[in-house]
C-alpha cells in the first residue's frame, strides 16, 4: 500500500529511535537536524522535506544500527525515492535520489571534503562506489536536482550533533501535506 504523510510521521515515530549508522544521533534526530538546517538556510519546501526524508530507506529496510558495516550498499536513497514517487514531486525526490552520488562527487571534486566525513560515512563511501571520476562528476552535475542534492549532502554531514534542538516532526506535517500529490488530488476532488 502506498505511503501517506501520516505513514511517514508514524514511521519516524516508531522506527526513528534507531541509531543513525554509527553516529551519536538517532535516525529521527538526524532527519530533523537536516531539515532544520535546510529551513534555517531559507530553502524551498521541497528541499526541506527532501532533507527530512532523505534517509527514509534505512527505516523502510529495517536495517541494523550501522548499515555501513554491512558487506553491501543498501541503496537506501533509491529505495526512499521509489517509495515516495507517488506522493511527492521531483523537487523532493531528486535530492533524495542523488544525495549519495553527491557525497561521491564531493569526495572526488573537493580533496578536503573526504577529511570532513565521519568514520561511518567514510566506510559507507567505499560500499557506495567510492569517489566519482571527473567524467562521472560531470554527468552528475548535469542532472536535474544535483545542486539541491549537494546542499542536502552538506546538511546531511552536519546533522549529526547529539542534543541539537530542532522542531518536532509535527511541524513538518503541513509542509509535507502541501507538497503531496495525494493531498492535492484530494483537494481537487472535493471542489
Amino acid at each position: 500500500m502506498p505511503l501517506t504523510v501520516d505513514d511517514l510521521i508514524t514511521l519516524y515515530q516508531q522506527r526513528g529511535g534507531a541509531w543513525y549508522g554509527g553516529e551519536t544521533v538517532t535516525q529521527r534526530e538526524h532527519a530533523l537536524q537536516c531539515a532544520w538546517l535546510a529551513e534555517q538556510a531559507g530553502s524551498p519546501p521541497g528541499l526541506i522535506i527532501a532533507c527530512l526524508l532523505h534517509d527514509l530507506g534505512h527505516l523502510l529496510h529495517e536495517v541494523d544500527d550501522d548499515a555501513a558495516r554491512r558487506v553491501r550498499a543498501d541503496a537506501h536513497e533509491l529505495h526512499a525515492a521509489s517509495e515516495l514517487a507517488h506522493l511527492f514531486p521531483p523537487a523532493v525526490l531528486a535530492p533524495i535520489r542523488l544525495h549519495v552520488t553527491a557525497k561521491r562527487h564531493l569526495c572526488g571534486a573537493e580533496p578536503r571534503y573526504w577529511a570532513t566525513l565521519s568514520a561511518a560515512s567514510r566506510r559507507s563511501l567505499a560500499l557506495q562506489g567510492g569517489p566519482l571520476t571527473q567524467g562521472q562528476s560531470a554527468a552528475f552535475m548535469s542532472m536535474p536536482g544535483s545542486a539541491d542534492a549537494l546542499s542536502l549532502r552538506r546538511w546531511d554531514d552536519a546533522a549529526q550533533v547529539a542534543g541539537t534542538p530542532t522542531p518536532d516532526l509535527e511541524q513538518y506535517r503541513p509542509m509535507m501535506q502541501r507538497l503531496s500529490f495525494r493531498t492535492a488530488r484530494h483537494l481537487v476532488a472535493q471542489r
